[in-house]
């Protein structure tokens, strides 16, 4: 059996990228967006988001819109593979569990 990814398994970064793979392939969400969505602190996804830069599965891209900056959140193609590997895995941990 796989084993289980250990930078997605932290419960708040499954969160992050179960969250983040809710979107279409491509699309991002604004930082204060997901912040609100998983009603965390901005220090604690910042971390989180740091780890999942650090192994590929999201980009973090700092822009300013007029004169405002904004910080744009979105999954990369690697870390969509990733994630769908880990429920895969999961789910057939608790089949294995059940039977």
């Amino acid at each position: 059996m796989t084993e289980l990814d250990p930078v997605i398994h932290a419960q708040a970064r499954l969160r992050v990228v179960a969250t983040l793979a809710g979107l279409l392939p491509g699309d991002r969400i604004a930082f204060p967006r997901l912040q609100k969505v998983l009603a965390m602190t901005a220090g604690n996804l910042s971390t989180h988001l740091r780890k999942l830069e650090d192994a590929d599965y999201v980009t973090v891209d700092k822009a300013f819109e007029g004169r405002s900056p904004v910080t744009w959140i979105a999954l990369t193609s690697k870390g969509r593979t990733a994630f769908e590997t880990y429920t895969a895995s999961l789910e057939a941990l608790l089949k294995g569990a059940v039977e």
